[in-house]
């Protein structure tokens, strides 16, 4: 698959604090790729700088293969902040302005409007809208001058579940036309439902980066309860490809890679210990998230 984006070993601090430390991942082309982290994880940092509003202190990272950083830019629609728009002029005269700023996409303000569902509402003034209405205005206003790419800095912070379903039927939108959508958001849930690949960070670091599916394949667990909880727990220690087992709630879960319940059960039985509960359960990222973050479920 294509890569549109490289990061190499990049870099940042703010006086003592260290906000990026020599991250290195790649975006393919057509993913959305979340970006995941607790606050003051760098995510925010990390978009500045690849959208050239921040510098590196070191590191290095490229677009579309190493295309000129100018023509790169054109090709970059951005949503890094809370929508700031004149909140005295229509959604319309709002966008004209802001595509004049860009010197690109004039002629996109209709089809961007309607994408994004307000070209019933151009004319309305920006203070008349909901927050849930500015927000699609401003990746209406990323969308300007057809780019490949969409950075979106917590496209969903602030809204209602409402809301939040929107701006993700919106992402997933521009996944299908072929636009490769970058999003920083610590709203995991919502993260899980609409991105392709994931990096993870905390502190600056990265912890896991890849596709949604193989960051989570390695982690599905089997969840057994027998009448003899002390002596499963015992046995299942030295069950092969088990890499750790915990309790909870008079359940044992067997943590690790292929684990086969079929195999399980067998076990258990050839000890003597019959399973009253058998299950397997696949983790959401958000439990991969609190285990790699050191929060326990």
């Amino acid at each position: 698959m294509e890569t549109i984006l490289s990061i190499q070993q990049l870099s940042k601090s703010y006086g003592t604090i260290q906000a990026l430390k020599n991250v290195s991942f790649e975006v393919p082309a057509g993913s959305v790729f979340g970006v995941l982290g607790p606050n003051g994880s760098g995510k925010t940092t990390l978009l500045a700088i690849l959208l050239d509003v921040l510098n590196a202190d070191s590191g290095h990272y490229a677009w579309f293969g190493g295309s000129d950083a100018t023509v790169a830019r054109k090709q970059i629609g951005s949503l890094l902040e809370t929508p700031n728009f004149y909140h005295y002029l229509s959604a319309r005269n709002n966008l004209e302005i802001t595509a004049s700023i860009k010197e690109r996409g004039k002629d996109d303000i209709e089809k961007v409007l309607q994408q994004v569902g307000l070209l019933e509402r151009q004319h309305s003034l920006f203070q008349t809208f909901s927050l849930g209405m500015k927000q699609r205005l401003a990746i209406a206003n990323a969308l300007l001058g057809n780019p490949k790419v969409v950075l979106l800095d917590e496209p969903t912070n602030g809204l209602d579940p409402a809301g939040i379903a929107e701006i993700r039927g919106m992402i997933k939108t521009m996944s299908n036309m072929g636009i490769t959508v970058i999003m920083a958001s610590h709203l995991l849930d919502e993260v899980e439902k609409v991105c392709t690949h994931v990096a993870i960070l905390k502190r600056g670091e990265l912890l896991v980066s890849g596709s949604v599916n193989d960051v989570l394949s390695s982690d599905d667990r089997v969840e057994i309860q027998s009448e003899d909880i002390t002596s499963l727990q015992t046995l299942v220690q030295q069950f092969p490809n088990v890499s750790q087992v915990t309790t909870a709630d008079g359940f044992v879960y067997l943590h690790g890679k292929e684990l086969n319940l079929a195999q399980i059960n067998k076990q258990c039985m050839e000890q003597g210990i019959i399973l009253t509960h058998l299950v397997h359960k696949k983790k959401n990222l958000e439990t991969k998230f609190m285990e790699l973050t050191q929060i326990t479920e």
